[in-house]
């Protein structure tokens, strides 16, 4: 089945007067909900055992859980010592996700920096060898680590690149992030069409069964000439990208995603919308 849910805690959340995350278990659940992203992106600085009681309070809702690692990484880097600080941002979110009880971590692969950009993607591509070699070293090859699509066009991060990642190992998925790949793209995505043309193009690289259950992240994301600017909500009316022509052809692909609603502070009611959407769209 796809999965719905929101990236942390939306305001209505903190309005309801919910303050700890073990709390995002229920709320999540009783809107219908089937998953939460607990984001580390400004650092990895839960407790182990924070991260058992949330855990515990996820499994009581039969509410699936995800990572984020911190925005920090940057497998492109030419330090070697900058490199050593990804792989273990990259691997301590991996021991707190075990922890929490999910199976899928996401991390943003690279910045081009002042290389050029073959020169800074071929690079990130040896690290994420590395990284692959080091995960399983860690005992960590169960889980799911997922190289996220970017919305900058300074970032490394293109369908194409990712999914290049991707074909490093199983231990990738690909996290698409919709509204990034929108944002990069100047506003390329509008019809069923170029929703199916991009996700084709993955699921004729990495085959049906590595794609199946890929990672989602969706919203509306307004851009200029570099791309990603701020993260919006379905209100916006200007920039896009719309769901409803990428849950058409979710369905008509057979695919079941991890979807993670990533609005500006209405995570969780676009998540349900994004549900709603999709279960119209299947009936």
């Amino acid at each position: 089945m796809i999965k719905f849910g929101p990236s942390g805690n939306s305001l209505s959340f903190e309005a309801e007067g919910h303050t700890h995350t073990e709390e995002a278990a229920a709320f999540v659940k009783s809107r219908g909900l089937d998953c939460f992203e607990y984001s580390f992106g400004r650092g990895i600085r839960m407790t182990e055992q924070k991260a058992r009681s949330i855990g515990a309070a996820f499994e009581r809702e039969g509410v699936e859980i995800s990572v984020h690692a911190p925005y920090f990484i940057n497998f492109a880097n030419p330090d070697d010592e900058m490199a050593e600080k990804s792989y273990g941002y990259v691997l301590d979110s991996g021991r707190m996700l075990r922890l929490l009880g999910g199976r899928r971590c996401v991390f943003h692969p690279a910045a081009q920096g002042k290389d050029e950009r073959a020169v800074a993607v071929g690079r990130t591509m040896d690290r994420l060898k590395i990284l692959r070699d080091r995960i399983y070293a860690a005992g960590l090859g169960d889980l799911m680590f997922c190289p996220e699509t970017m919305g900058k066009i300074a970032q490394i991060g293109t369908v194409e690149e990712v999914t290049a990642f991707c074909e490093i190992d199983p231990v990738f998925t690909p996290c698409v992030d919709f509204g990034h790949v929108n944002a990069r793209e100047q506003g390329s995505l509008k019809t069923a069409r170029d929703y199916r043309d991009r996700l084709e193009y993955m699921l004729g690289r990495l085959g049906y069964e590595r794609m199946k259950h890929f990672h989602v992240h969706f919203s509306k994301i307004k851009y200029g000439p570099k791309g990603e600017l701020c993260h919006l909500t379905f209100q916006d009316e200007v920039y896009g990208p719309a769901f409803e022509p990428l849950a058409q052809v979710l369905h008509e692909l057979a695919l079941e995603p991890y979807i993670v609603s990533e609005s500006g502070g209405m995570q969780a009611e676009e998540a349900m919308e994004m549900k709603r959407i999709y279960r119209s769209v299947a009936l």
